[in-house]
């Protein structure tokens, strides 16, 4: 069984994935652009991915590819209807990063309701040095105990998120979908959360309906000064609109983790943002990864393929 890992840097190099039990030949490349996949993925019998494009003409060209085993929960990078009909099985993995990414939104809070990225940054050019008082003043710091918190996504990672925000003392407002003709017991309607929260953070997943869900019009409603996180998807805000509310003052702060395409142009309107507003911090789609989630993920990918092999399902 030939097994080739088309990006395996997706992973830290200290957590490898660990050999499946089944007599195999396991070949890896540290990232595969568009031109290279059919060469590396031609006599493939399992492809192991993160994001790798596999569209239905490149599969067409892989008659011996049985298994798509990828490294992450989205499964936007493959075709799956074309995967089905070329009898490919396709295998994720879920629930990894239950612990890390709620944990990374509530580091994006305190960093932002606290100003700790710009203390540190101060730190870098010796300002506290140079202060004629013990402290000074130069940043907003604000409790993070008694925000509203409005959470997009009910999913595991809002509610985790909503747990620790509750134990942390915060008020949480679950959203209902903005279309939404009746609020479900446990949700406040979309326009009420959006006038309420303090902090707006997003969990709900990339749909035709969530596309830019946060945009010029939806932003116009936000409390003025409210904070946006982040950690979901990408094109679930229209970027520019956010830079263009932080430039306002509409939103108070911003903390990305992920971007619309990744890695970013350098000309994407948040990157060039960071470089003069003070309030936007930018992680580099990290929120998952913290060690104990990654080893959680290359066991489940180990699993996956081993059930593969001995199911074949």
């Amino acid at each position: 069984m030939k097994i080739v890992f088309l990006d395996s840097t997706v992973l830290p190099e200290h957590l490898p994935i660990p050999r499946p039990n089944f007599a195999h030949q396991w070949i890896e490349f540290e990232h595969t652009s568009s031109e290279q996949v059919l060469e590396r993925a031609a006599d493939a019998d399992i492809v192991v991915t993160s994001k790798v494009v596999f569209s239905r003409e490149i599969m067409a060209q892989l008659p011996k590819l049985k298994l798509i085993a990828l490294t992450a929960t989205g499964t936007d990078n493959i075709d799956k209807e074309a995967a089905k009909e070329f009898g490919i099985a396709v295998k994720n993995v879920a629930g990894y990063s239950s612990i890390a990414v709620p944990e990374h939104v509530l580091g994006l809070i305190f960093s932002l309701k606290h100003s700790l990225h710009l203390w540190y940054k101060d730190q870098l050019q010796g300002k506290w040095t140079e202060s004629k008082q013990f402290c000074y003043f130069d940043y907003p710091v604000t409790d993070v105990r008694g925000s509203i918190l409005g959470v997009f996504g009910k999913g595991s990672l809002g509610s985790e998120v909503g747990r620790l925000a509750t134990a942390l003392g915060m008020q949480v407002l679950y959203a209902e979908h903005k279309n939404a003709t009746q609020c479900r017991d446990g949700y406040t309607p979309f326009y009420d959360v959006l006038a309420q929260a303090d902090i707006l953070t997003l969990h709900c997943p990339l749909t035709p309906d969530t596309q830019c869900l946060i945009n010029s019009e939806t932003l116009s409603h936000c409390k003025k000064g409210a904070l946006l996180i982040n950690t979901g998807r990408g094109p679930l805000i229209d970027e520019q609109a956010v830079v263009d509310a932080l430039k306002s003052g509409q939103l108070g702060g911003v903390a990305i983790d992920v971007l619309g395409k990744e890695p970013p142009a350098k000309d994407n309107p948040l990157i060039v943002a960071a470089q003069t507003l003070p309030n936007i911090i930018i992680t580099p789609h990290i929120a998952w990864a913290s060690d104990q989630a990654v080893e959680i993920l290359v066991d489940k990918v180990r699993s996956n393929l081993e059930e593969f092999v001995r199911t074949g399902k």
